[in-house]
């Protein structure tokens, strides 16, 4: 052996030794560690995704359209499948059968059913000129959620976590809180996909305990319960000896010590009744129209407190066919409240400016519908070429409405961005940036992106 080639041996093994020493500390810091953002002068680092499950009307919510009152059931035939859930054929247009007020300083126009979110309109970023690519709800599910349309990959709130870990090891970096009936597409909607088990959203349930087997079995003490996880790790770390790389195991074990910790912090956390009355008040909890959301945004509140870094609360109702007037209204009564208290409450805790609050379903809906006559008979189909979303908080441009569609609402006109783009201006908003958080499967670097996209620059401060 030469000079060189002893020299190049030499490296090559410090190398090796140096980055396998790098690997055993993070995964002794756990997958879960806090780290640092891309972008270190991003405000957000918390995330409440408010997601309204059936594809909410922009027409009917945050985007007024006058001029569908000129056309207000005039019948004309549609020809494209690719706009309406309901296809082709004889169209009636619809007006709203809302009133828009514009209200806050920044004059922000809302549904009059809005009565409570008017409060904070100067909170809100709208954004009207989003585009989806999907009319059907699974599919158009799995990508506002995870960015493919077809499931599979990690959700939003995965890959946030992936990027940036939890403020709290003793408690999930990712959170969701469903309804009892789950959104079309299921669980899918906040799996890992491909990112190591430790990232799939952990579910609290709407009805019954939220977590299952929360507290020990009867007549188990907690010395006990320590005895048998340390036993059941021994055995596993002698299998996972035998099965390097076997990542499924490694979380298995990991979820066994979380659960142990959680049973100290949880009940806790999920005891609503250690709140004020004014508080629970505020919340909706009192009243049966908003209480179950209600209950949803608190415990959000709560979790992001307590140091997890991603909670998504749904509720669903949003798919209007038809009666658009009296489902939308009550859909809107649902959670207005329970938001704007929201708002107002992370606000006063010194929290919102740090806290990305984002609304959205997961596409719009059209100016027009195939049912004929008047009335509360009236609704709307699948619309993915419009849509509203709104933002608050954690560096979005409080107080403006972005982008525009046409004067009927069929189409974004103004500021027009894609899912995608959307995608990369949440992960910047949270202090990632979508080209460098990637990871390794089936080949290739993967990102929520899909294949890379725009930042709407718009929307940020």
């Amino acid at each position: 052996m030469n000079r060189r080639e002893f020299l190049y041996g030499v490296n090559g093994g410090l190398g090796a030794l140096a980055f396998h020493s790098m690997l055993q500390a993070e995964q002794a810091k756990g997958p879960l560690a806090p780290k640092a953002a891309h972008f270190p002068k991003a405000k957000a680092k918390r995330c409440i995704f408010l997601y309204m499950a059936g594809g909410p009307s922009h027409i009917d919510t945050f985007d007024p359209k006058p001029k569908l009152k000129e056309l207000h059931l005039q019948k004309f035939k549609r020809s494209s499948k690719f706009l309406s859930a309901m296809g082709s054929g004889d169209r009636y247009y619809v007006q709203s059968p809302f009133k828009f007020n514009q209200v806050g300083q920044s004059g922000t126009q809302l549904c009059e059913h809005w009565q409570h979110l008017a409060g904070v309109a100067d909170e809100l970023c709208i954004y009207r000129g989003c585009q989806a690519e999907s009319i059907n709800h699974p599919t158009a599910n799995y990508h506002m959620n995870t960015g493919n349309r077809f499931g599979g990959d990690p959700a939003i709130g995965s890959w946030v976590t992936y990027g940036l870990g939890s403020e709290n090891q003793d408690l999930p970096g990712y959170v969701v809180l469903p309804e009892v009936a789950y959104p079309q597409g299921g669980a899918a909607n906040w799996s890992n996909g491909f990112l190591p088990p430790h990232y799939q959203g952990t579910t609290l349930r709407a009805k019954g305990s939220p977590i299952l087997d929360l507290h020990p079995p009867k007549g188990v003490t907690r010395g006990q319960q320590r005895s048998n996880l340390d036993l059941l790790a021994k055995l596993n770390k002698a299998h996972a000896e035998k099965n390097p790389g076997h990542e499924e195991l490694a979380a298995r074990m990991d979820s066994y010590e979380l659960a142990y910790r959680m049973q100290m912090k949880v009940p806790g956390i999920l005891d609503l009744g250690q709140e004020k009355e004014s508080t629970r008040e505020a919340y909706g909890l009192n009243d049966q129209h908003t209480k179950e959301f209600g209950r949803r945004l608190l415990l959000a509140r709560r979790l992001i407190e307590r140091g997890v870094r991603f909670v998504q609360a749904y509720t669903a109702g949003w798919d209007s066919h038809d009666y658009i007037n009296r489902s939308h209204a009550e859909r809107i009564r649902s959670v207005d409240k329970p938001i704007a208290s929201l708002i107002k409450d992370l606000k006063e805790r010194g929290l919102l400016d740090e806290t990305l609050i984002v609304w959205c379903g997961e596409f719009g809906r059209t100016p027009d519908n195939g049912k004929r006559g008047g009335g509360e008979r009236l609704g709307r189909d699948h619309n993915k070429n419009a849509m509203a979303i709104w933002m608050a908080g954690g560096g979005v441009k409080a107080g403006h409405t972005i982008g525009a569609t046409d004067e009927i609402g069929e189409h974004a006109s103004e500021v027009v961005h894609p899912i995608r783009d959307l995608h990369v201006t949440f992960l910047r908003l949270m202090g990632l940036d979508d080209n460098k958080l990637t990871y390794f499967h089936g080949g290739r670097f993967k990102q929520l992106s899909q294949t890379g996209g725009e930042l709407i620059k718009e929307l940020i401060t």
